[in-house]
């Protein structure tokens, strides 16, 4: 009779698995959209994200051929920050968890 506690060895794995988790980072996705022109979507990108003409520019074609593009990569809070300002500019973009 008695309370079977958790071995060190079970804390040790688990505390592992929590510290991968909180280490991997997200990504902000815009997406394409029929509303906003390509110089539209250029300007925002460069404007906001201070990214450069080509850069933008790369960004805006991978939005209109492959239907999206990661803007952005980090912290989930600041991920977060980001699709929020791309909708006040018009744009359609998520937050997701960048693949392993």
């Amino acid at each position: 009779m008695g309370i079977k506690l958790a071995t060190a060895d079970l804390d040790e794995r688990v505390g592992t698995t929590a510290s991968i988790e909180r280490d991997r980072s997200w990504q902000t996705v815009v997406w394409n959209d029929p509303v906003n022109l390509m110089s539209y979507v250029v300007h925002v990108f460069k404007s906001y994200f201070g990214y450069s003409q080509s850069e933008a520019n790369r960004l805006m074609l991978a939005v209109h051929h492959d239907g999206f593009a990661v803007v952005a990569e980090g912290a989930r809070e600041v991920m977060e920050l980001h699709a929020h300002s791309m909708h006040d500019y018009g744009l359609w973009a998520t937050v997701r968890r960048s693949p392993q």
